[in-house]
């Protein structure tokens, strides 16, 4: 089974010990590919790939590939298709997940995504939109007039929440609830991750589990 890693978002760098497990799981190193959270926001005709930010977390980590892509609008899609084909890493970036849902859509990625060979993870609207089902959800920090689920790569059968105002005080007033009568959601505040890996879940930070409308924050494992 292949590995993934859900993260929320890191301010500064990886943290030590997410950073070594992540030595440990990733062994092949060719290529980066990282999907843009912001398919549609940059107006270059190229984007410098050491400007994204989340290039630097694996750069201070030390975790350092041959070739590195970059991929929004304006990537050819079939060029999209053919670097995700080869990826060694696939990395979702953070920045808004209607924006690189509508964008996975449109450029036909989850389904090559999803069965690509490649050691995927994702930050943020990354991690959200690598779940099965997330809810964008008008009290949710989403500036959307109505709540609406939609549908992630679905790697693995839960929901997954991260945002950076999230934290127990927001879960308990219940948007999640009623996602949570259908899969698991799992909620995390900032600078926490989960791995899944052979079908065991491993967490770091503060994460919080919802299922049938009620809250159990998980013991880390990392």
């Amino acid at each position: 089974m292949r590995t993934h890693y859900y993260l929320s978002w890191f301010n500064d760098f990886f943290p030590e010990k997410l950073a070594k497990w992540l030595h440990e799981d990733i062994t092949e190193r060719k290529s980066l590919v990282m999907i843009s959270g912001q398919p549609s926001g940059y107006k270059d005709e190229q984007v410098n790939i050491d400007d994204v930010y989340e290039r630097a977390w694996f750069d201070q980590a030390n975790i350092i590939f041959d070739e590195y892509h970059f991929i929004d609008y304006r990537m050819q899609k079939e060029d999209a298709q053919r670097f995700i084909r080869n990826a060694s890493v696939i990395f979702l970036c953070g920045g808004y997940p209607v924006l690189q849902n509508d964008f996975l859509a449109e450029y036909e990625l989850s389904d090559e995504i999803k069965n690509s060979n490649a050691f995927t993870m994702g930050a943020s609207a990354g991690a959200i939109n690598m779940s099965a089902k997330w809810l964008c959800s008008k009290n949710g920090g989403h500036k959307v007039e109505t709540s609406t689920i939609y549908n992630g790569i679905g790697f693995d059968r839960f929901a997954f929440e991260s945002h950076s105002r999230l934290d127990y005080a927001a879960l308990v007033q219940g948007c999640l609830f009623p996602l949570s009568e259908e899969m698991d959601v799992y909620a995390a505040e900032q600078e926490s991750a989960m791995r899944v890996k052979d079908g065991k879940i491993d967490i770091m930070g503060n994460v919080y589990l919802i299922a049938h409308s009620k809250i159990q924050k998980l013991a880390e494992t990392f």
